[in-house]
């Protein structure tokens, strides 16, 4: 039986989100049922809503930082059972047979995983869905394989962010080795930026805050941050040179980064974690000279992803939040469009009868 479920959704990339409702498919065997209490609202949300990577199909509703409780669970399912704290991040399936998928490295996926909005929905059909959609809804059904526990030291709302700007962050840290000794730069304290200075702090290194203006210094400091380097200071970017093992470069933006390049070490690397749809100009010598790399990431396998969340637990990470209503996420847009949020908003979805 489809379950009803009430959502904000945009329907065209010039019009405000609103009130949409649809259906979800009752859980099958495999499945687990979400009531969904938190969403997080991340950057990849507006620049899909608005169409600015191309290929975004209407009506759309955003969201992959989803925190909940499990409401119904079917036959086949044993690891999750109805109450359990449970989270959704930005995929709900893959096809489970390729190399990336086996090494439990599903975000690769070759054929391409199925994210949690905007992609084709084959198990839609049945409640005339031809998409999937996102959190900024009261309820999803997810396949049990692609659901996350939260442990219980975590506050579902803070945690809510953290199945995407944690794992985004995470992810480049534990593949390039980040730990005790390890100086690693952050360009950016957004909401991936804040992220990636707490679990960088949290996994040993001595971290370094790049941004364009000091207004966020005191917040770095705080998060774990030991320097912050302003980069329009070119005697202090020259200072720096040949400093760091690691950048994670969390800009979403189009901006520069060939002299960003100079500050790493030999065998050093820069990570790009920010969606940027033009070109970004480096040059050959500095990359050669000390056998640089530029490489990227995108968040992580399901594994992975219950690692992060276990060790910020363990270390009493969480994000930095501003709480909304549903109704308020106009106005998030905006702000967000402006850098003004510290560090990210989560929507409270049990707010959603005050709204639809």
């Amino acid at each position: 039986m489809p379950i009803a479920t009430r959502a904000f959704a945009a329907t065209a990339a010039d019009a405000p989100l609103a009130p949409y409702g649809f259906n979800r498919r009752d859980p099958g065997p495999d499945d687990v049922a979400i009531e969904i209490k938190f969403c997080g609202v991340c950057h990849s949300d507006l620049h899909v809503v608005k169409n600015d990577l191309g290929g975004t199909r209407y009506p759309i509703v955003p969201g992959h930082e989803i925190a909940g409780v499990v409401a119904a669970v079917g036959a086949n399912v044993t690891r999750f059972k109805a109450g359990d704290r449970v989270g959704v991040g930005c995929m709900v399936d893959s096809c489970r047979t390729c190399a990336a998928c086996l090494e439990g490295e599903e975000q690769y996926c070759a054929p391409g995983m199925t994210q949690t909005y905007g992609s084709a929905d084959p198990k839609g059909a049945e409640v005339g869905q031809t998409i999937t959609q996102g959190g900024y809804s009261d309820r999803i059904t997810v396949d049990q394989n692609y659901v996350l526990r939260i442990p219980d030291s975590l506050p579902l709302d803070a945690a809510a962010p953290l199945l995407c700007a944690g794992i985004t962050t995470y992810s480049p840290l534990k593949e390039w080795g980040v730990g005790p000794g390890s100086k690693v730069a952050v360009i950016g304290l957004g909401g991936l930026g804040h992220m990636a200075v707490k679990l960088a702090h949290a996994m040993g290194a001595e971290v370094t805050v790049l941004s364009t203006s000091d207004r966020k210094k005191a917040d770095a400091e705080r998060m774990g941050a030991k320097h912050f380097l302003i980069n329009s200071d070119k005697a202090a970017m020259k200072a720096a040179g040949e400093t760091f093992d690691l950048i994670i470069n969390t800009v979403s933006a189009t901006h520069e980064i060939a002299s960003h390049v100079n500050l790493l070490a030999r065998d050093g690397t820069m990570v790009m974690l920010g969606l940027t749809t033009e070109g970004l100009p480096v040059y050959a010598m500095p990359l050669l000279w000390r056998r640089r790399r530029i490489a990227g990431s995108l968040i992580g396998g399901i594994r992975e992803t219950q690692e992060m969340l276990n060790f910020c637990a363990e270390h009493g990470l969480a994000c930095d939040i501003e709480v909304i209503a549903p109704d308020q996420i106009n106005e998030a847009y905006a702000r967000m469009e402006k850098s003004d949020v510290r560090y990210r908003f989560v929507i409270d979805m049990g707010r959603l009868d005050r709204a639809a």
